[in-house]
């Protein structure tokens, strides 16, 4: 994946690979070339669906699961979908709606399927290892990163690879995102792959 290398900075230290514009980029580059090409994935957390376009060019997925409920919480303002972006649940239909025409060719094509709901509901739906790799930028309060992290385990293949964003980041969801994955992997129930500042990766178990 060389071809990256027009994208991603490179010159950034791994220690600085949080909160830096720069940083994230090298985290995230890091991580789609660890996640196997031409698989089944989700992305939990669409937003706009930048995130999605770039996991779409370079692991070319064969399915690409995008799950949000684009629904507005005015109870989070300091969230993109509370108040800090969007405004109203006016604005998050509009998102929603940008994301469907955004990918419409690939969702004609039946590569990309869209599940607007919470992310538990639209994991429930999918059979039981359907899924070679999740990516998890929901709901970054502890009780909601663990909601995914324990919904998508079994939606998993065995060694199956499910990341979460914004593990280096404490910002206003009080360090949910790095508490509820350190306890999760302290269950066992799966296996820690790498630390990639901004990014955290684990593994299903093969048994």
């Amino acid at each position: 994946m060389a071809h990256l290398r027009t994208v991603f900075p490179f010159s950034v230290p791994d220690k600085i690979a949080t909160w830096t514009r720069g940083g994230l980029a090298k985290s995230r580059h890091r991580l789609v070339t660890m996640l196997p090409p031409e698989g089944v994935g989700a992305e939990i957390g669409v937003w706009k669906g930048d995130f999605s376009a770039s996991l779409l060019r370079y692991t070319r997925p064969t399915v690409l699961h995008l799950i949000d409920p684009w629904a507005f919480q005015e109870d989070l303002p300091k969230a993109w979908y509370g108040g800090r972006s969007a405004r109203s649940q006016a604005d998050m239909d509009t998102i929603s709606d940008g994301v469907s025409a955004r990918f419409a060719t690939q969702i004609t094509a039946g590569q990309v399927v869209i599940h607007r709901a919470p992310s538990t509901e639209a994991l429930a739906g999918l059979p039981d290892s359907a899924l070679d790799w999740v990516y998890i930028d929901g709901n970054h309060l502890y009780d909601g990163v663990m909601a995914d992290l324990t919904s998508s385990l079994t939606k998993l293949r065995p060694g199956g690879l499910m990341a979460c964003d914004d593990y280096g980041s404490p910002g206003w969801w009080l360090d949910g995102v790095r508490r509820a994955v350190d306890d999760f992997v302290a269950t066992g129930a799966v296996e820690a792959v790498a630390d990639l500042g901004s990014q955290f990766v684990m593994r299903r178990p093969l048994i």
